[in-house]
């Protein structure tokens, strides 16, 4: 057993440049906001990073518009009954950023290689779809026994998972606190994991949702995935999403960061 516990500002160190960075989460559910925002305003934040996520929201959009994401690997990219992602948005259609085309199959059967070891994995998704003309890595095949044409969805990999939970102990076993999404998944297959928790205690009485084997770093984080929520300690704060969203819409993105700040 081994203590993981780390300041935020050490955890920040985990991540480079031109990485393949994972965000857990689910749109404006227990994104790790307060972690994505140490990150953009380190002196020398990384660059060129590749951004996955089953599904991007808030923190996701604050990385893209700190410019530093090359490409995005998402099957929606959004704030939910908020609207669109501003800064995201505005990225894709200047043509600023590279957005590689993924459906919730092709993120699923990627992970899942991954998991397996294995350099891809097979489904019936995309079959009789355009979506194999613009994602030419992605191969058709022929099922050895039964003939029938498959999908070859090659393993996704992952350099670092930023994972924000409800409930941590020192050794790296989380409770999520409801709405797993792909969490689990995102820590076995990351070659970092970095959990950021509401609170850190020394031992967990709950059934564990992620253990601690495949988890680098544990910070302790309060409140760190506001405005998102963080079931059930805290809900989505509308009010303040809607405020970075008229913000970014002003161009006034990097005030509304600096905002957080004060």
């Amino acid at each position: 057993m081994i203590d993981k516990s780390v300041s935020l500002s050490e955890a920040l160190a985990f991540i480079h440049s031109d990485d393949i960075l994972a965000l857990g989460g689910m749109t404006i559910y227990r994104r790790p906001v307060k972690f994505v925002l140490a990150l953009i305003r380190q002196e020398q934040p990384p660059t060129n990073l590749t951004l996955l996520s089953f599904t991007c929201g808030l923190a996701a959009d604050m990385l893209v518009g700190s410019g530093l994401v090359k490409r995005v690997r998402t099957c929606y990219f959004g704030l939910e009954i908020f609207g669109l992602a501003p800064m995201f948005t505005d990225s894709a259609n200047q043509g600023s950023i590279e957005i590689i085309e993924e459906s919730e199959a092709s993120i699923a059967y990627g992970i899942r290689a991954r998991m397996a070891g294995v350099g891809f994995m097979p489904s019936l998704a995309w079959q009789g779809t355009d979506l194999l003309r613009v994602r030419t890595d992605v191969k058709s095949i022929t099922d050895p026994y039964s003939g029938q044409l498959l999908t070859a969805f090659p393993a996704i990999e992952c350099d670092a998972a930023i994972i924000h939970v409800l409930k941590a102990d020192r050794f790296g076993n989380c409770i999520l606190g409801g709405n797993p999404t792909i969490d689990f998944e995102l820590a076995s297959i990351a070659s970092t994991v970095i959990i950021t928790a509401e609170e850190v205690v020394e031992e967990l009485a709950e059934p564990i949702d992620i253990n601690g084997h495949p988890v680098t770093a544990v910070v302790h984080c309060p409140n760190g995935a506001w405005p998102t929520s963080c079931f059930p300690k805290y809900s989505i704060d509308g009010e303040e999403i809607l405020r970075y969203i008229d913000d970014c819409n002003q161009g006034e993105f990097y005030s509304y960061l600096h905002s957080l700040a004060h």
